[in-house]
This record gives C-alpha cells, sequence and structure tokens, in this order.
C-alpha cells in the first residue's frame, strides 16, 4: 500500500479527495491517502506551496512531491525539499483555461471591443479592424502554457512570434532565443503575452528599452508572473501611448494593493489572478498518471530543474 499524504491546503481536500481516490482505484493503485500520515511513512505528497508543511526535512522516505501549482518559485527555495519536486502540467484544464483567457485578451483588443463595450458618448464608430494575418503576437515562454496559446492564436491567422530561453522549432510559429532574439521578436509586436517563470533572469524582461521597440500603440497582455514587467516602466509607456492598453492578471503583491496605480490608470485592465488555475478535476489524472507511472518504474515527469527555477 501506498502512503500518500494530502499536503495542498485542508479546504481544497474535500473536492480532492474523492477524484484521487476514484483515479488510483483506476490505476489499480492501493493507497491510504489522508491528511495525517507519520513522515517516515509518506511515500508521496501532494503538496501546496500554501501548506501548512513548510519543513519536509522529516520525509526521509518519500519519493516525491507533486505540487498543484504550475509555477515553482515559490518552491525551489525551500531547502528542505530534497526529493524530486515535480510541478503541475495538466493540457486539459490549467493549459486550456489559459488558451482561453490569452485568446479572448488578444481578440478584445484585436477587435476594438473596448470602444463598442464602453461607449457613453453613442458614437457610431464604424472602420473596421484589420484581419489577424496583419498583426504581430509575441509569446514570451515556450513551455506547455505558451506553445498553447501561441499555436491557438496561430491557428486563428495572426502572425506569431515566440521567445524562449533554448530555441524551440514550432510549426508555425516564429521562434526566437538568446538576448538578441528577443528584441527581434518584440520589435514591432502589437501585441505581447508574458508566459515565462518568475527567476532571477526573466525579472523585469519587459523594461523601458523593451517597450520601445513595440509597434506604437501595442498590448501588453501578463498572465504569467508579476516580477516579468518593470512596473514603472510600463506606467510610462502606458501614458505615453508607446503602450495603448494592459491586461494584467499577475504582480508582485497580491492582492494587489488598493493605492497601486495600475487600479487608476485608465488604459490598465486589473484581473485577479483568474487567468488560469489548476482545475481538481483534471490535475487529479495528472498527478495520479504521474504516481502510477513512476511506480511502474517509469521516470517521474515535469521534474523541477532547480538551478534553472522551473
Amino acid at each position: 500500500m501506498l502512503n500518500i499524504l494530502f499536503a495542498a491546503g485542508d479546504d481544497r481536500w474535500p473536492e480532492y479527495r474523492p477524484l484521487l481516490t476514484d483515479r488510483f482505484d483506476k490505476e489499480e493503485l492501493e493507497v491510504n491517502l489522508s491528511l495525517e500520515i507519520a513522515p517516515e511513512d509518506v511515500d508521496y505528497i501532494i503538496y501546496a506551496p500554501d501548506s501548512a508543511l513548510q519543513d519536509l526535512s522529516p520525509y526521509v522516505n518519500c519519493k516525491a512531491v507533486m505540487s498543484v501549482w504550475a509555477g515553482a518559485e515559490a518552491i525551489v527555495g525551500n531547502q528542505t525539499i530534497t526529493q524530486p519536486l515535480c510541478r503541475m502540467v495538466d493540457s486539459e484544464g490549467l493549459a486550456r483555461g489559459m488558451v482561453e483567457w490569452v485568446t479572448g485578451h488578444v481578440l478584445r483588443y484585436h477587435l476594438g471591443m473596448d470602444r463598442h463595450i464602453v461607449n457613453p458618448d453613442q458614437i457610431w464608430h464604424c472602420d473596421s479592424p484589420p484581419l489577424a494575418q496583419q498583426r504581430k503576437v509575441t509569446v514570451l515562454g515556450l513551455g506547455e502554457l505558451g506553445q498553447a496559446c501561441a499555436n491557438m492564436l496561430a491557428t486563428i491567422g495572426f502572425q506569431v512570434s515566440g521567445w524562449s530561453r533554448n530555441l524551440k522549432s514550432i510549426e508555425g510559429i516564429t521562434c526566437h532565443a538568446g538576448d538578441d532574439g528577443l528584441i527581434s521578436a518584440l520589435t514591432d509586436a502589437q501585441f505581447v503575452v508574458l508566459l515565462l517563470p518568475s527567476t532571477p533572469a526573466t525579472e523585469n524582461v519587459i523594461n523601458a528599452e523593451r517597450l520601445a521597440v513595440l509597434a506604437k500603440g501595442a498590448f501588453v497582455i501578463n498572465p504569467g508572473r508579476g516580477p516579468l514587467i518593470d512596473d514603472a516602466a510600463l506606467l510610462a509607456a502606458l501614458s505615453s501611448g508607446q503602450v495603448a492598453h494592459a491586461t494584467l492578471d499577475v504582480f508582485r503583491v497580491e492582492p494587489l494593493p488598493q493605492d497601486d496605480p495600475y487600479w487608476a490608470h485608465p488604459n490598465v485592465t486589473v484581473t485577479p489572478h483568474i487567468a488560469a488555475d489548476t482545475r481538481p478535476l483534471t490535475a487529479s489524472k495528472t498527478l495520479v498518471a504521474n504516481i502510477a507511472g513512476h511506480e511502474r518504474g517509469e521516470a517521474l515527469k515535469h521534474v523541477v530543474d532547480r538551478s534553472a527555477g522551473y
């Protein structure tokens, strides 16, 4: 019997418990899934960084820590986690949610929907938007989520460029890498979607210099991580018109403080970290499949590279 500790928040337990139990039954694995197990008996931990459990050093026989979060920046600094750490990669739930949110906001800007939805002066705006094929969209970050969003936007017809730390080859996407590649990817982009992880190397990746190479009146969409943006530089670009509007779902401090200038800026849409969430129904499949595969002798999937931070 496998002993699996659920340390992803007591409030999540009522929803996860039956879903995980059902998935383990389908995998024909006999498990003791519980909120409380003696540390030395634990085989796997289903974990969230905001869990009350922060010291994992007593779990000496634990084979892996399975996070329910896609991001790893809140975990990699925990020196007591010496076990393999797997982040959540869920193409059915989390990725689909991100694709829908990103596509919705790109199309909102592309079609100029705001001026029709909010039109108190009842102006008859009759100019048509360009076709998607005339617009350049750049996606920074080509991991699971970035690729899914880039592929959807390319399917709609946008000219899609992508940037990642290491050069990738994705059909229908113009891929870039490295510092020079970042400038190339951003130059003349009319939409920028940020889906990079938060690491020391990606902090302030969107700064004054890089905002300046965008097409005049570009749109910035950040469902990735707050520290990716130099906030002062973005506010300046918004005020000058270099950036026409920004939709921001993530911030350095969350919830966003009431006195933060983003709230009051007329060209900023604030959303409360809702772009993509871990959905227990599909996440349970991912968690159990990874554990079951490891028990069959397969390598763990989605293991965090702690030196890279994701």
